[in-house]
């Protein structure tokens, strides 16, 4: 076996990222689906599931705290011993209410305050255990390992996706139909992920490596250590906001996305509503193929054929037709909530031309937050940038169930294609900031 401080990458980096996956997606998809599934009225859901992005969006605030306390190695087993406690309380705390709520849609949210303590924890627990993966991903490995395994780290981050949104809403469904206890699926569901998650947190504590230069920064001079760190720190967020046109950056970061962000919140719930409710009248476990794996294959493919198109442009030249891709499938499901096909084909390739569009027009998000980061302090500087990235989804999200139940699924739909100048708008304003060589690959 290898000396555990050189261990082979193959042990560790694919084990590693599809544990930094999964309770990203158990907090911010899953519970849609179940608080969905268990009758929470769609605004109340959309709410409490769009706070719990805040995490995401506060890392940067305490990123400084895991890199001088104790090393990375121990603030990703500790986070994933936290997450896996976390899920096996999740299994007991999930309520039971009766059929007869459930398909009222009148669920209170109140009934859920500890599975959505437990989300909380969950959240800031993952989130923290971003900073030290990427961190120790890093320090683990030389530079040429980095570049080796970056595609292998992003594969089983996706792969985490599909289990996420696909797999463990599949076996949700097939638990619905099999014992037609709602509640009772999804606890079992909630059982096998912490029972899962347990096993990695198991395998990482003995197989994750102990690089010599994974160190608490912690020591005698650990005052005057923390207190530099610290003031470095508070200088990451006082030159990001002089950079020149900052408030153009934050507007696009913010506003971007903003038609994908209404909608995504409400796709889950739209895909499982009844027929006459205006929704598509899904089985659970379809939902897991047509979303949660037909959807993010696309998703990850458009990602891809992104990145090579990018490269190809370069950023100016990829922002129109990328947002282009970002706005225009959503009239998908405009289609969808008209037309309200039973065809699981024409439903799955709808879903897969809209999570195409997406992963494409993503790409030049992405791209232009590196550009903007570009400078003295490139890492802390893209950290804030992510952080708006997460606000960007968390506020419309928000907002976007009171908004449907008040509109109908239809309207809604049609109000996010209104929202879709909002991408427009930003697109024209920031494209004239870029840089016309960035991201082109050199010939």
């Amino acid at each position: 076996m290898n000396n555990i401080k050189t261990r082979n990458p193959w042990w560790w980096i694919p084990t590693l990222y599809f544990a930094e996956g999964i309770p990203y997606f158990i907090v911010n998809n899953i519970s849609v689906m179940m608080f969905t599934k268990m009758g929470v009225p769609n605004g109340e859901m959309a709410m409490f599931t769009s706070l719990l992005y805040l995490p995401w969006s506060l890392k940067p605030l305490w990123s400084p705290f895991v890199d001088i306390i104790k090393t990375k190695r121990w603030w990703i087993v500790t986070m994933q011993v936290l997450m896996s406690i976390a899920f096996v309380l999740l299994t007991l705390s999930i309520p039971h209410p009766d059929a007869a709520t459930i398909a009222a849609s009148e669920t209170p949210i109140s009934m859920f305050t500890i599975t959505l303590l437990l989300f909380i924890i969950t959240a800031f627990a993952s989130a923290t255990h971003d900073i030290a993966a990427d961190g120790f991903y890093m320090l683990a490995l030389p530079t040429d390992q980095q570049s080796l395994f970056v595609g292998i780290r992003s594969t089983f981050y996706r792969l985490s996706s599909i289990f996420g949104q696909g797999v463990l809403v599949f076996i949700a469904g097939l638990l619905e139909t099999k014992t037609g206890d709602i509640p009772e699926a999804w606890t079992i569901t909630m059982l096998i992920t912490a029972v899962m998650f347990s096993l990695i947190t198991l395998w990482h504590t003995f197989f994750i490596p102990k690089p010599a230069s994974d160190q608490s920064k912690i020591d005698e001079h650990a005052a005057h250590k923390a207190s530099a760190i610290m003031k470095e720190f508070g200088r990451t967020f006082v030159t990001f906001f002089k950079k020149p046109g900052v408030w153009i950056a934050i507007a696009f970061m913010l506003l971007y996305r903003l038609p994908e962000a209404f909608l995504l919140k409400m796709v889950n719930p739209f895909l499982v509503a009844s027929i006459d409710a205006g929704g598509l009248g899904l089985p659970t476990e379809e939902v897991g193929i047509v979303y949660g794996t037909i959807g993010v294959f696309f998703l990850t493919v458009g990602g891809i054929l992104g990145g090579v198109a990018a490269s190809k442009w370069g950023l100016k030249k990829s922002l129109w037709p990328m947002a282009a891709c970002m706005t225009l499938p959503c009239l998908t499901f405009v289609y969808l909530a008209i037309a309200q096909p039973s065809n699981l084909i024409a439903i799955s390739s709808a879903v897969a031309v809209e999570q195409f569009g997406y992963g494409f027009g993503f790409t030049a998000y992405m791209l232009y937050m590196m550009y903007f980061s570009e400078g003295e302090f490139k890492t802390a500087h893209y950290a804030i940038c992510t952080a708006f990235m997460a606000l960007s989804m968390m506020i419309p999200g928000m907002f976007a169930g009171y908004i449907q139940e008040m509109l109908g699924y239809t309207n809604f739909f049609w109000m996010v294609m209104v929202c879709c100048f909002a991408t427009v708008l930003m697109t024209f304003i920031a494209k004239r900031t870029v840089d016309a060589e960035y991201g082109r690959k050199e010939s």
